[in-house]
């Protein structure tokens, strides 16, 4: 037996789990670097591979590898305000999302995921269209709404990223502020979601964090490569090919 097979064994995870998760913890070092989008992408995936509830117990400590070192990576370029003025209304959504992530089935659960998705791609998708006439509304109910909404699509389905994005561009802030900023906001928010998923879900269990231990090194690799894509890409292109293959994988759930 070699050494990924032992990991595999150790960890109760078959060959195709390995892979998904391998790739996962890549693409949430690319992501949090690089070009966020991409994260939902695998999102999908990791619901059908495991289910969907237990996707986001696997998920989540991935995500907070990839959010530490994204924090560490734009720690010069972090507005804590920014962060602080919609945060009390995320833990509002987050609650909301706790609440029905413990009494809806894990199919519905699956739908759910695929519907918040499909909608973020909708924002997506619309602000990509619009491009420089695209003008986001800026007065305390929109925070209060972003906040609401990335809040309980993070705890839904960690799939927050386009909803707070839209947050940011009505800020105009440049790309490194725009990243620290994100990075922040969630390294906060997925912190808060461990003891709920831990004690109100029961989708998190030691295994969960060894696993995101072991796979320390491919969310560093996705993060390096994000720092150096984020400055050579087309960024245009490449957020059209992520919203189609995104889209496709968000269909899958629902179908």
């Amino acid at each position: 037996m070699d050494k990924m097979d032992y990991v595999l064994h150790m960890l109760d995870l078959t060959g195709i789990q390995g892979m998904v998760v391998m790739l996962t913890a890549f693409l949430v070092g690319f992501s949090k670097t690089g070009v966020s989008g991409v994260l939902m992408l695998v999102i999908p995936v990791l619901a059908t591979v495991f289910g969907g509830k237990d996707s986001t117990g696997v998920l989540l400590p991935i995500l907070l590898v990839g959010d530490i070192f994204a924090v560490w990576s734009y720690r010069r370029n972090i507005d804590w305000k920014k962060v602080l003025a919609p945060l009390p209304w995320a833990l509002i959504g987050l609650f909301l999302g706790a609440v029905v992530g413990r009494v809806i089935a894990d199919q519905v659960f699956v739908i759910l995921i695929g519907t918040i998705i499909l909608f973020c791609l909708g924002i997506l998708v619309y602000t990509e269209k619009m491009g420089k006439n695209f003008t986001v509304p800026t007065g305390t109910w929109f925070y209060i709404t972003a906040g609401i909404l990335s809040g309980f699509a993070t705890m839904i389905g960690n799939a927050a990223g386009p909803i707070f994005s839209v947050y940011l561009l009505a800020l105009g802030l440049h790309k490194n502020d725009f990243m620290g900023t994100n990075a922040l906001f969630f390294f906060i928010i997925n912190s808060i979601k461990v003891p709920v998923q831990v004690f109100a879900w029961h989708n998190m269990e030691l295994q969960s964090f060894i696993l995101a231990g072991v796979m320390v090194p491919m969310v560093a690799l996705g993060a390096a490569l994000g720092l150096w894509v984020i400055k050579k890409i087309n960024e245009r292109f490449f957020r059209y090919l992520i919203i189609c293959m995104t889209a496709l994988s968000a269909l899958r759930l629902l179908i």
